[in-house]
């Protein structure tokens, strides 16, 4: 049963411009933008979205978490006038707030149709997976504005592309289609339009068989070695997995595995 989420935190007392629901059962949360027709953040509703993917990392009923968009659109990006009232303090905090996927421990699946610009395309490259249909266009328009991209854009997409493709995404302002992206390495998967929700609901049902102590571990590992030297990754990741063998978790893996069934994985 899906039901709307509730926060202690006051200033989560009213979202701006989306909505949070939580399914206890299928161990899924949805974070739904819902400015419509293009699904517009606010300089607001950054700061509210990394308290809520904060309050969802810490929620046991939920696995994995995933983001959305109403409508035809993902997003076209950012509140163009709130770059201008907003104060350099706040706008410092941008890159940190859109962050917030990256840093939640738990598998963040982005959903993508339509405009995924700006901020839009920026908090879905923050997540783990991209999920894009065949409506998907992707772009980081600042350019256009006399701009850069604020939120972690170009950063995080150049360490998936490289410089080359980076320098024709952000100085040409140019949309890529969802194929293009997922030829490039930046989406995951691309699917017909119509096929989006049921891909997605696919991959979290993949995800929430796994073990949930292996999946954190699995994403902090990765996160963290991104910039790492060879011989860094090598050892962290050694150590991960010498800390995941005394888990209970390996234990029922491997049990499971010589019995022939399904594992039951309890995150511990």
């Amino acid at each position: 049963m899906t039901e709307t989420m509730r926060f202690d935190d006051p200033r989560l007392a009213e979202l701006d411009g989306f909505s949070v629901t939580v399914d206890a059962e299928r161990q899924r949360a949805d974070i739904v933008l819902d400015r419509p027709p293009y699904n517009v953040v606010s300089m607001a509703q950054r700061d509210q979205l990394r308290l809520v993917f904060e309050a969802l990392d810490g929620d046991g009923r939920v696995r994995v978490i995933v983001v959305s968009g109403t409508g035809a659109h993902f997003s076209s990006g950012g509140n163009i006038r709130g770059f201008l009232e907003a104060s350099p303090e706040h706008v410092a905090h941008l890159a940190w707030n859109i962050a917030a996927p990256a840093r939640c421990s738990k598998p963040v699946i982005a959903a993508n149709r339509g405009y995924c610009f700006g901020v839009g395309f920026e908090l879905s490259l923050a997540c783990d997976f991209r999920i894009a249909s065949d409506t998907t266009l992707y772009a980081l328009p600042e350019q256009k504005l006399g701009q850069i991209p604020g939120s972690g854009g170009s950063a995080r997409l150049q360490k998936m592309v490289g410089i080359t493709r980076t320098k024709d995404i952000v100085m040409r302002s140019k949309r890529i289609t969802g194929q293009q992206a997922h030829d490039w390495g930046i989406a995951t998967e691309v699917v017909a339009d119509a096929e989006l929700e049921s891909a997605v609901d696919a991959l979290v049902e993949e995800l929430i068989a796994f073990s949930p102590l292996a999946q954190r571990t699995a994403k902090t590992l990765l996160n963290d070695t991104d910039d790492a030297t060879l011989s860094v990754a090598i050892e962290l990741e050694g150590h991960c997995y010498s800390r995941l063998r005394s888990s209970d978790d390996f234990r029922e893996g491997v049990t499971a595995f010589h019995e022939k069934r399904a594992p039951n994985f309890t995150g511990r």
